[in-house]
């Protein structure tokens, strides 16, 4: 079993916020993979599915960000998994929007649900880290995360969200990298190349007398 945790902070005043996009992302997953209905267990909305035959148990703590460790916990308990079999999902102020990194284990990086994870199941969890970008100061931080997208990003973050759910059964079956070149693809697709005027002769650097060097 994979124990995929979505954080956020609950209620629909925070719904939209940039710290949320955890929350929006296993939404989605749940919902384009057909997982059952949410139910409330271990201070938590949970959700159960199948992607790859893999099980997965989708979590959404509803305990303020910041108190995110102890539900995670409790269900880790209860299924008894490791921090091995986590995977969390959650916003990153050191990454632009549209960048989606994985990073199995490491540190907080200033998130605070990240940091109280740390404290209560250990550092071993893999991490799926949405970049939201970053304000510029730092003291700007707490009023910036807790904004909703403002409405030139929304179409943005609505685009990573659904490259996220589309390429996860690849993350649930062990393939970060191949996860993160299907969300890349998703959301910054390559320009069409050109097509060349019909006719044009392709320049072979022997024209007009040239040696072609």
């Amino acid at each position: 079993m994979l124990l995929l945790v979505g954080l956020g902070n609950p209620g629909p005043g925070y719904a939209g916020n940039r710290h949320n996009f955890g929350f929006m992302a296993v939404d989605e997953i749940a919902r384009r993979n057909g997982f059952g209905p949410w139910r409330r267990r271990f201070q938590s909305d949970l959700s159960e599915g199948l992607v790859g035959g893999l099980k997965i148990l989708a979590q959404k703590p509803l305990a303020y960000m910041n108190r995110s460790g102890l539900p995670v916990a409790a269900a880790m308990r209860f299924y008894k998994l490791t921090s091995s079999d986590v995977t969390v999902i959650h916003d990153e102020i050191d990454l632009e929007l549209g960048k989606v990194r994985v990073k199995p284990g490491g540190g907080h990086g200033g998130n605070n649900g990240v940091r109280d994870l740390i404290r209560h199941i250990g550092p071993d969890f893999r991490r799926v880290r949405l970049g939201i970008g970053h304000p510029g100061d730092k003291d700007m931080v707490e009023g910036y995360v807790l904004h909703d997208f403002a409405r030139a990003e929304r179409s943005r973050a609505d685009t990573i969200i659904e490259a996220i759910a589309e390429a996860f059964p690849a993350l649930a079956g062990g393939d970060a990298s191949g996860f993160m070149n299907k969300v890349a693809l998703r959301v910054n697709p390559p320009r069409p190349s050109k097509p060349k005027p019909e006719g044009a002769a392709e320049n072979t650097g022997k024209e007009n007398g040239g040696d072609g060097v």
